[in-house]
């Protein structure tokens, strides 16, 4: 007798979003008004989801990322939120974090009842409900290409210092031709592209880095 896993049923759904790709269009109503994905462009956008208004955690997000809206802002950086509930729960949602927490929240939020822009974008996940948006998270450049996207589940708030860390670590990375270490910071040392032949390779040592091996150098931008 062999010990066999157990048969699991899987679901096929349609494909999301893919990283280095355009990312999926839209045209949605706001809490701003109507936005489309092409109204950012030339800038970055956080594009995040959240299960539903009036939610702890969710509150608790929204309360992190409007305290950081101004360190988005000057990295040319757009917030964009979105659920599933309406447009007026939006508005009565945000209105009452500012009562009750005296927090303001600035960026747009769509309303979503259709799920048109959570389907597109891979928030529904039907292991964790049909009907609701997980917190899922999108990092778009100026050129709208998808460049990050982070999922949580419904029940653990994500780190808005992270996301804001992974942005300037891609825009850094942009501009510097370069990879980011473990937990890279401002301030810290980049990793530089590793050597693409053996002349090069050979070569590495000689070039000013702080080479630990031929694949292995880091630099201070």
């Amino acid at each position: 007798m062999t010990d066999q896993f157990p048969i699991v049923q899987t679901r096929t759904h349609p494909a999301g979003p893919r990283l280095n790709e355009p990312a999926p269009n839209f045209d949605a109503l706001t809490t701003h008004g109507q936005k489309r994905l092409e109204d950012y462009r030339g800038q970055w956008l956080v594009l995040f989801s959240h299960p539903a208004d009036f939610t702890p955690v969710c509150t608790t997000e929204f309360i992190g990322f409007a305290k950081r809206h101004d360190d988005f802002a000057a990295a040319n950086t757009a917030l964009l939120g979105l659920s599933i509930d309406s447009h007026y729960s939006h508005i009565a949602w945000v209105l009452n974090i500012k009562e009750k927490f005296g927090t303001e929240i600035r960026f747009p939020i769509i309303a979503d009842l259709n799920m048109a822009v959570a389907q597109a974008y891979g928030m529904i996940q039907p292991g964790a409900s049909d009907t609701a948006a997980v917190r899922a998270t999108f990092v778009i450049d100026p050129e709208g290409v998808l460049r990050a996207m982070v999922y949580y589940p419904m029940n653990a708030g994500r780190s808005v210092d992270e996301i804001y860390r992974l942005l300037i670590a891609l825009q850094i990375a942009d501009e510097n031709t370069c990879a980011m270490p473990e937990n890279w910071k401002p301030g810290d040392a980049v990793i530089v592209p590793t050597p693409k032949t053996s002349e090069e390779a050979a070569a590495r040592a000689g070039e000013g880095y702080d080479t630990v091996d031929w694949y292995f150098s880091t630099r201070q931008l």
